[in-house]
């Protein structure tokens, strides 16, 4: 048996597959088990087919898998869509009531009949049912769950409360009756317990309160819109304002403004709506004005595939505004990264003055695991503006320094004038066409990218020292590509991998090492042009000996990066491609 399981919970939007899913994965994660939650859904309100899985168990998971070895269906057309992807132990929970009409090669003896009418007063309490029965068959225990349902609906009325709750242990005690197949999960799992549950776009959203941010101006564009909600929700206790613009220039145009203000300032969005903020990260540069950008990739061009994930976006980051400023790209490879790396970019932002870029993905947006308390006395405390100087008569903006970074001063602080333009200007802020001041100007802003080159967080590598096999990879295909290499690992082959949390600036001193000892080196990404790579090639002059590449919306698996490195030549092309 695998040391772990998965659990698909598949159904049309509306059905309440999140909410259960979410309950699930919170009581397992109480109870002490790892888990690995991905999302897969449609862009719509009603109807399709969504899915939420849970990988469960009691080792380090930090991948999905494909097989199932639980189907929660709440429709018939879950299972015709999910029966290969069943274990040969795997058992179905499904409506009693529409067994009969099963489309002709559903595997009805792996199916538990649950008479959800029987079970639960109106059809709305049906995922209740689900979730009851499912969590009785795992052997989780009975208090956990009610307890995570008393807190999901505390806002509702006592009433609705009490209602759950009764239909769970209906569902809890009808399951206890049942000679389902075994499906409980060790009774001993040795995780640690109080921690928290997290998607990527909440610990976005931490990492930039941790970090002293208070603005936030977005317009919705899926999958980075969960950031500002979390925002919003945090809003009044954090002293934080939330802005939703009338559209995207407006976003970041408000963001800019507010930063110059003294409040340091986010922007969640996500392809289309970053191109439509290139001429504000400009004004960014020019006005060197802090400014963090959450870019949440999803597949293009336009609006491409809504809901699924790419990270076809590196190239836009990097070239995006016109004209020659610096700036910085981070790249979070799981939960945690995205919490300390959001409140890394706030520290670059603001102390280099510059546009700071956070690339997530749809997949990390949404994936949800179980992260102990971030320890926030760890953190440094991310640079800020000045208030007041000693001689205020002569304070200038932008002053000519060695490091390329002027001292900054808050605007209507003290007694000091602050001007800024979006025009060339004068160390003073003013506007100007002296050709010479224009070059000097530039170099200080290009001095300013040669500090902040100094400042790049270095790739982390796990794996044998000096390995013969070498993955690289940045953002969120960092978990399967961990896996794949520990697997591989454990085949007695030597491998590594190599994760790039910042992919810009990059500097060779930190890795040209690994990538010249290594046998074979092959780059795992998630877009069809391997961007990375070319940006290694262009930077540093290395080309990697292959790539992989995924860009159909879905993302990465440890077994696809697997199948892909020991068959790969052998295979016909496919969805997961080489290069």
């Amino acid at each position: 048996m695998r040391a772990s399981r998965n659990i698909l919970i598949a159904g049309e939007a509306g059905q309440g597959l999140i909410t259960i899913g979410m309950l699930l994965a919170k009581a397992l994660a109480r109870t002490g088990y790892e888990i690995f939650v991905t999302q897969s859904y449609q862009s719509r309100i009603r109807g399709g087919h969504n899915t939420l899985a849970i990988r469960t168990g009691v080792g380090p998971l930090r991948s999905a898998i494909r097989e199932v070895d639980m189907l929660i269906a709440l429709n018939r057309e879950s299972i015709a869509l999910h029966q290969d992807e069943l274990t040969e132990n795997a058992l179905v929970l499904f409506d009693a009531e529409h067994v009969s009409d099963l489309p002709e090669g559903s595997d009805q003896p792996r199916i538990l009949q649950i008479p959800f009418a029987e079970l639960a007063p109106k059809k709305v309490f049906h995922n209740i049912v689900a979730m009851g029965v499912a969590t009785k068959l795992l052997g989780l225990p009975e208090t956990v769950i009610t307890d995570l349902v008393r807190e999901a609906f505390a806002a509702k009325k006592a009433e609705l409360v009490e209602q759950n709750l009764e239909v769970l242990r209906s569902a809890m005690d009808w399951a206890n009756d049942q000679s389902a197949p075994d499906s409980t999960l060790p009774s001993d799992p040795p995780g640690p317990t109080g921690r928290m549950v997290l998607d990527g776009n909440q610990a976005v959203a931490l990492g930039a309160l941790a970090a002293g941010i208070r603005f936030c101006a977005f317009y919705p564009m899926t999958p980075a819109t969960g950031v500002a909600l979390n925002l919003i929700s945090a809003a009044d206790r954090m002293g934080l304002v939330v802005e939703q613009a009338e559209d995207e220039i407006a976003a970041v145009n408000m963001a800019l403004g507010a930063s110059f203000a003294g409040a340091p300032s986010i922007v969640p969005t996500s392809g289309g709506g970053f191109a439509l903020m290139t001429e504000g990260i400009s004004l960014a540069g020019m006005t060197e004005t802090p400014i963090v950008l959450i870019l949440g990739q999803r597949p293009g061009p336009a609006t491409g595939l809504p809901t699924r994930t790419e990270q076809g976006d590196l190239n836009l980051a990097l070239y995006a505004g016109h004209g020659e400023f610096p700036r910085a790209i981070l790249a979070p490879g799981n939960i945690e990264e995205c919490f300390q790396l959001t409140h890394a970019a706030v520290d670059l932002a603001e102390r280099f003055q510059s546009p700071v870029i956070v690339l997530t993905d749809q997949f990390l947006a949404d994936t949800m695991q179980a992260v102990p308390t971030f320890d926030l006395n760890r953190l440094t405390e991310p640079a800020r503006a000045g208030l007041v100087c000693d001689t205020p008569e002569t304070y200038n903006r932008y002053a000519f320094t060695e490091s390329g970074i002027s001292p900054r001063l808050l605007p209507g602080t003290g007694e000091h004038l602050v001007v800024l333009d979006s025009d060339e200007h004068t160390e003073d802020g003013h506007i100007t066409e002296d050709l010479t001041v224009r070059v000097k100007m530039v170099d200080k802003r290009l001095a300013k990218g040669r500090k902040l080159r100094e400042a790049v967080l270095a790739p982390t590598y796990i794996g044998d020292e000096l390995s013969d096999l070498l993955l690289i990879c940045w953002g969120s295909c960092l978990g399967p590509a961990e896996e794949a290499v520990e697997l591989l690992r454990k085949e007695g082959k030597n491998a590594g991998l190599l994760h790039f949390r910042q992919v810009w600036p990059l500097r060779s001193d930190q890795f040209m090492e690994r990538l010249e000892n290594a046998k074979e080196t092959i780059c795992v990404e998630g877009n069809a042009g391997a961007q990375f790579a070319g940006l290694l090639r262009k930077e540093v002059g290395f080309s990697v000996s292959r790539s992989i590449l995924r860009y159909d919306g879905s993302p990465f698996s440890a077994q696809d990066i697997l199948r892909e490195i020991l068959d790969g030549a052998e295979q016909e092309p496919s969805r997961t491609t080489r290069r």
